[in-house]
C-alpha cells in the first residue's frame, strides 16, 4: 500500500473539472493554488476518506501561498485519485482529533463507532482495539503502512513509538482485507500516518492519581528532506487497583523527494512496565508486566513510468510478565518475537486501467520460556539483564504472499479485482488463494455508492496455540481463522454536511475465542463458526459553514454502529472471553465551539452496550456469579486555550464519575483530570 506523492514540476490550477477522470491529470506533481477560499477548502477535505494515504503531507508552505495535496488514496495496492475511489475508509484527520479534544491515540479510536476500545486501566495503557465485532487478534496494524502487529498476541499490539502531536491522521478500514495488506487484516485495519513537517514543540500534563506526561518533539527541513524526533515519557499511580504505570518512548522519522524517488524511514522504541490488573485471570489481581517494542522501517518509490515500491521493516516485541508482583518466583514468564518483513510491488497505468503485482515474506520469529517448541540447549538464549535465565523455548514461521490486482476507471464506475495467495510455512505447507472485489459508482459531485466482497485468512498466535499458566491452556491444534466479508456503503456530501452509511455481513469459520467450559475450570483457546453483520451512520455537520462566522458553534458529529452475531455451532461453554464480548451498541457524538476570545470547549459523549459477562470475584475467588456488561454512557470534555504559540487545556474525563464494568472484573474509574500545556517554536 502506497500513497503516491512525489516532488515533480508544479502545476498552477487554472479552474476546476468535474470530470472524473481529470484527478489524473495531476498524479505524482505539485499543485499549487495561490488564493483558495474557504469554501473551496471545505469542499476539497471530505471527513470520510475512501482508503489509506500513507505519506504525510509536504513541507509547510510560505504564509502568502497554499499547497495543496496530490489528492490520492489508496483503494487498492497501487494509488488513485480520492474521485475515484472503490472502498470506504473512516479517517480522523488532525483537524478531527482537534475538534474532538482528545489526549491519547486510544481516546482518538474510540471516536469510530466500529472501533470497540477496551481498558484495564485508565490513561490508555492496558487497551485491546477491535473492529466490527472481532477480537484484538484480527485487526491489521500500520504505521505509515509499516505492519505493526504483535504475533505472540494482540494485547500488546499498541504500544506506539509516537507522540499525538506526531500523528497527521488516523484511518481505519473495515472488512476482510488480505488482498490489500495481508492476512493479519481479518476484520480491519488500522493505519497511522505521522507526520514529519510541522512545529517543534514540549508539552506537560499532570492530573489525577499523580499521573504526570512529558512530550518534546522537533522537527527540521534538510534540503529536500523533511525529519523530525520526538520522545515521551509518562508515569502514573493508576486510576483503578493494580494499574499503575511508567514508561517512554522515542520517534525518529523522515522523508526525501525527489523527482524521481519518494524515500522515507522510522525508528521507534517503546518501553513500558505496569500493573496488568486481572490481566490474565481475576482470580490473581497483583499481576505485573514489562513490555519493550522497537521498530525499524525503510521504503521507497522508484519510477515515473513503472512505479516501484520496495520495502523491510522489523519489529522486535518482548515482555516480561509476573502472575504475583509481590512474589516473582510464584510464575514468571519472558518472550522475544522478532518479526522481520521484506516486501516489493508495482504498479502501472495502461489503456486499460492500474495493474499493480507483488510479493512479500514476513518471517515471525519467537523466544520464549512459555511459548513454542523446546530448543535444544545450544539454542538457548540468554535473557537480558537476567541472571542465569535463558529463553528455552520458540518457534519461527514465515508468510509468503504473492498478489495481483487490477483496476478499472470508467466516467462514474470504478471496479477493483484483485487475488492474494498466501503460505505459513509452520501451521500449512500449502498456498491458499483468497480474492476480493471492489465497486463504486459517482452519478455526481455529492453521492458515491460502495459494494464490496473480500476475504481473509488468519494463524493462530504464538499466544492461542501453546500459552500454559495456572489458568490457561493454548490448542496446538488450533486451525487458521477464515472470513468471508461482504459490504454495500454510501457517501453523501456537501460544503457542510457529511453522511456516511455502510452495512456489512462477515461469513466467519474456525473463529478463535478463549473459552471456560465449567466454572472455575483453566481457560482454553477453541475454534468456533461466528457470522457477525451490522450496519453503522455518520454524520459531521460544519456549522460554521452551515450557521455562518458569527456564532460560537464549529462542528457537530454523531457516529452509531449496531452489530449482531450468530454462533453457527452448539458446544456449550460456560464462558467466552473476546469473540463473544462485542459491542451491540455504540453511539458517539462530539460538539466543538468557542466560548469567549480564545478559549474553545470540545464535549465527548459516547453511550456503548456489550454482550456477554463478567465473573464476580471476592477475595481472589470466584464467587460463581456472572453478571452482564450491560450499557453505559460517559461525558468527557476538553477546555482549551488556543493562541499560535501555545495551548493550555483541562481534560475532564467521565464527568459524572459513573463507575461500570466493561473488561473482565475491573471497574472502570471515576472522574479524571488532566491539565497540560504546549509550547510551540
Amino acid at each position: 500500500m502506497k500513497q503516491n506523492i512525489q516532488s515533480q514540476p508544479v502545476i498552477t490550477f487554472r479552474c476546476f473539472s468535474r470530470k472524473s477522470y481529470a484527478l489524473f491529470n495531476c498524479l505524482g506533481r505539485e499543485v499549487r493554488i495561490g488564493v483558495l477560499s474557504v469554501a473551496t477548502l471545505l469542499c476539497a477535505t471530505p471527513a470520510i476518506h475512501a482508503q489509506f494515504i500513507e505519506q504525510q503531507t509536504p513541507p509547510t508552505p510560505e504564509k502568502d501561498e497554499t499547497l495543496l495535496d496530490e489528492a490520492t488514496v489508496s483503494a487498492s495496492r497501487a494509488p488513485f485519485g480520492a474521485e475515484v475511489v472503490a472502498r470506504q475508509v473512516t479517517v480522523l484527520s488532525r483537524t478531527d482529533l482537534a475538534a474532538a479534544g482528545v489526549s491519547t491515540l486510544n481516546d482518538a479510536l474510540k471516536l469510530s463507532a466500529s472501533v470497540d476500545v477496551r481498558q484495564r486501566g485508565g490513561f490508555g495503557i492496558q487497551t485491546d482495539i477491535s473492529i466490527n465485532g472481532g477480537t484484538f487478534d484480527q485487526i491489521a496494524l500500520y504505521v505509515n503502512g509499516i505492519p505493526f502487529s504483535n504475533p505472540q498476541t494482540g494485547h500488546n499490539a499498541a504500544d506506539f513509538p509516537f507522540t499525538l502531536e506526531d500523528v497527521e491522521r488516523i484511518e481505519v478500514l473495515e472488512g476482510a482485507i488480505a488482498r490489500l495488506f495481508g492476512a493479519q487484516a481479518f476484520s480491519g485495519a488500522i493505519n497511522i500516518v505521522t507526520r514529519s513537517n510541522g512545529r517543534s514543540m514540549v508539552q506537560l500534563q499532570g492530573g489525577s492519581y499523580g499521573t504526570a506526561m512529558v512530550d518534546a518533539r522537533g522537527a527540521f527541513h534538510i534540503g529536500k528532506a523533511t525529519t523530525s524526533l520526538s520522545s515521551r515519557f509518562f508515569r502514573s499511580d493508576g486510576a483503578v487497583e493494580n494499574s499503575d504505570f511508567k514508561g517512554g518512548s522515542l520517534f525518529w522519522q523522515g522523508q526525501h523527494h525527489s523527482s524521481d524517488l519518494h524515500l522515507s524511514w522510522q525508528l521507534g522504541a517503546t518501553l513500558k512496565d505496569f500493573g496488568a490488573n486481572t490481566f490474565y485471570s481475576a482470580a490473581y489481581n497483583n499481576q505485573w508486566e514489562a513490555t519493550r517494542r522497537y521498530l525499524g522501517a525503510i521504503q521507497a518509490e522508484i519510477g515515473t513510468k513503472v512505479h516501484f515500491t520496495p520495502k523491510i521493516s522489523w519489529v522486535r516485541s518482548t515482555d516480561h510478565y509476573l502472575l504475583n508482583r509481590a512474589k516473582p518466583t510464584a510464575y514468571e514468564n519472558f518472550n522475544r518475537t522478532d518479526v522481520v518483513t521484506i516486501g516489493v510491488g508495482a504498479w502501472t497505468n495502461w489503456k486499460l486501467g492500474r495493474t499493480a503485482i507483488g510479493a512479500e515474506m514476513q518471517n515471525e520469529h519467537l523466544l520464549s520460556r512459555n511459548l513454542g517448541f523446546d530448543l535444544d540447549k545450544n539454542l538457548w538464549t540468554k535473557i537480558p539483564s537476567q541472571d542465569s535465565l535463558y529463553y528455552t523455548r520458540g518457534a519461527n514461521r514465515t508468510n509468503l504472499s504473492f498478489y495481483a490486482e487490477h483496476n478499472v476507471f470508467l466516467r462514474c464506475w470504478t471496479f477493483s479485482l484483485g487475488a492474494f495467495a498466501q503460505k505459513n510455512t509452520l501451521t500449512d505447507k500449502h498456498f491458499h488463494l483468497l480474492g476480493g472485489a471492489d465497486i463504486s459508482y459517482r452519478p455526481n459531485a455529492n453521492w458515491s455508492f460502495f459494494a464490496s466482497w473480500n476475504q481473509a485468512m488468519r494463524q493462530p498466535t504464538f499466544t492461542d496455540l501453546w500459552y500454559k499458566s495456572p489458568t490457561h491452556e493454548g490448542n496446538g491444534s488450533l486451525k487458521a481463522e477464515r472470513n468471508s466479508a461482504f459490504r454495500i456503503g454510501a457517501n453523501f456530501q456537501t460544503k457542510a454536511l457529511t453522511i456516511s452509511a455502510k452495512a456489512f455481513y462477515q461469513h466467519g469459520s474456525n473463529m478463535i475465542d478463549w473459552v471456560q467450559r465449567e466454572a472455575n475450570g483453566k481457560w482454553q483457546s477453541a475454534n468456533f463458526a461466528i457470522d457477525n453483520y451490522g450496519i453503522s451512520l455518520r454524520t459531521e455537520l460544519s456549522l460554521k459553514s452551515l450557521l455562518g462566522l458569527n456564532q460560537p458553534f464549529e462542528r457537530f458529529t454523531m457516529d452509531y454502529a449496531y452489530i449482531d452475531q450468530d454462533r453457527k455451532d452448539d458446544v456449550q461453554v460456560y464462558k467466552a472471553n473476546y469473540a463473544l464480548e462485542y459491542l451491540r451498541h455504540k453511539l458517539t457524538a462530539t460538539l466543538s465551539h468557542r466560548l469567549f476570545a480564545d478559549l474553545h470547549a470540545a464535549w465527548n459523549f459516547r453511550i456503548q452496550h456489550r454482550e456477554g459477562h463478567y465473573e464476580v470475584y471476592e477475595n481472589g475467588k470466584s464467587t460463581g456469579t456472572l453478571l452482564p456488561y450491560g450499557t453505559y454512557a460517559q461525558l468527557d470534555c476538553r477546555l482549551s486555550w488556543e493562541r499560535p504559540r501555545y495551548t493550555l487545556s483541562l481534560d475532564l474525563t467521565n464527568l459524572t464519575s459513573h463507575r461500570y464494568y466493561d473488561y473482565g472484573n475491573v471497574r472502570q474509574a471515576g472522574f479524571l483530570l488532566m491539565a497540560g500545556a504546549i509550547y510551540r517554536f
